[in-house]
């Protein structure tokens, strides 16, 4: 049974870090991922997307801090709380001797509110095979099947690894319509890495960027998009090679003319800028994509 909005937080994170021997890939992760939220997990290959994902899931075991997965230890979560969950991996594991058939009626057997109606319209909307064996279907086929299988059960939780890494973009395009429907459940929360940011913008409501084994930044991602803009910026004369501007990203200049990307733009910037300089500022709206850029000094 869901459990009302203003419950718990599904997950809660404190001071996480995980080493590999001497490899340390997460640092010191803070993360609170609100009930009913759609949240786009953003960072770089490598940044520890997937090692943060398989420490929440108790997957992994985390070197010290503290995390909480539907109000439990992820390293020794009940059975009732693993129904309550779906969980995808970035690379999919499935029994390659089974038909499609037959690998969804296994697992549907361990789940009491198993929802076959769900499963087979998007067997069929996915336009998956059910006959034949699993093994010799493409990438694309097994992470369907994956997918679906995460999904049959209707958790309160769902937590993809890059859920689209292998699908073209006419079944990526289907898959993000059904997890908007799924997202008609306000209870239900998902979260999802990837680095593809066109999807994140198109069903996500919430940003965790994952930067040097930090959350460098977690919040809505109209809150994201308001805060980080590039400003262009037109003096009455030529600007010092030390000009500068408070929470700049990255600046460029030429002449009596700059380009600054700045983490936090409000109208107390704007005035000092144009009081102090004598100048005309035009502030830019920026896609999720040129803000990740932009942050991680990319642009």
């Amino acid at each position: 049974m869901n459990e009302p909005l203003n419950a718990a937080p599904l997950i809660e994170v404190s001071g996480l870090t995980k080493a590999f021997d001497a490899t340390q890939v997460l640092r010191g992760v803070d993360l609170t991922i609100p009930r009913g939220s759609v949240t786009g997990l953003l960072g770089k290959n490598g940044s520890g997307k997937s090692t943060l994902l398989k420490c929440l899931l108790g997957l992994l075991r985390v070197s010290s801090g503290d995390v909480r997965i539907l109000g439990e230890d992820p390293w020794h979560l009940s059975a009732e709380s693993k129904a309550r969950l779906g969980y995808v991996a970035q690379e999919v594991s499935l029994y390659s001797w089974m038909r499609v058939r037959q690998i969804i009626e296994y697992t549907a057997a361990f789940y009491p509110t198993w929802n076959h109606d769900l499963t087979r319209d998007l067997l069929r909307r996915w336009e998956v095979p059910t006959e034949e064996r699993v093994g010799p279907m493409s990438p694309g086929q097994q992470q369907k099947i994956a997918l679906i299988l995460a999904l049959g059960h209707e958790p309160d939780l769902l937590i993809l690894d890059e859920p689209v890494a292998s699908l073209d973009p006419s079944a990526r395009r289907e898959f993000l319509s059904t997890l908007l429907e799924i997202m008609r459940n306000e209870n239900r929360t998902i979260i999802f890495s990837t680095h593809i940011t066109t999807d994140v913008e198109r069903v996500a409501d919430h940003v965790a960027i994952l930067q040097e084994g930090k959350i460098t930044w977690h919040g809505e991602l109209g809150d994201l998009k308001d805060r980080v803009k590039r400003l262009r910026i037109t003096s009455e004369q030529d600007l010092p090679a030390a000009f500068t501007v408070a929470d700049s990203l990255r600046t460029e200049i030429s002449g009596r003319h700059a380009m600054v990307a700045v983490s936090a733009v409000g109208p107390a910037l704007i005035d000092e800028i144009e009081s102090q300089w004598q100048a005309s500022v035009t502030v830019e709206d920026l896609s999720l994509e040129e803000i990740f850029l932009e942050l991680h000094g990319d642009a």
